[in-house]
């Protein structure tokens, strides 16, 4: 059986409210918001597959004919 809770007391406030309004909370907050977006960003960049930005471009030490005996076969 859940024990009945009056009515005078506040239920679900950990802080009081002249708490909520300092300068101190506001800082702990900002800091604990940004590190939540970069743990979350991390987060995605881990499970995003690897990109290769250099595979995009041509590169230049390839041949651009094929030296094989065979002239048909794949670069």
């Amino acid at each position: 059986m859940i024990p009945a809770v009056s009515p005078l007391v506040p239920t679900g406030i950990l802080l009081p409210e002249s708490v909520l309004h300092t300068e101190w909370f506001a800082i702990l907050a900002t800091f604990v918001a940004i590190n939540t977006v970069m743990y979350c960003a991390l987060a995605v960049a881990k499970i995003l597959p690897k990109l290769h930005p250099s595979s995009w471009l041509p590169v230049r030490h390839e041949r651009t004919e094929t030296r094989s005996i065979y002239p048909d076969a794949p670069r």
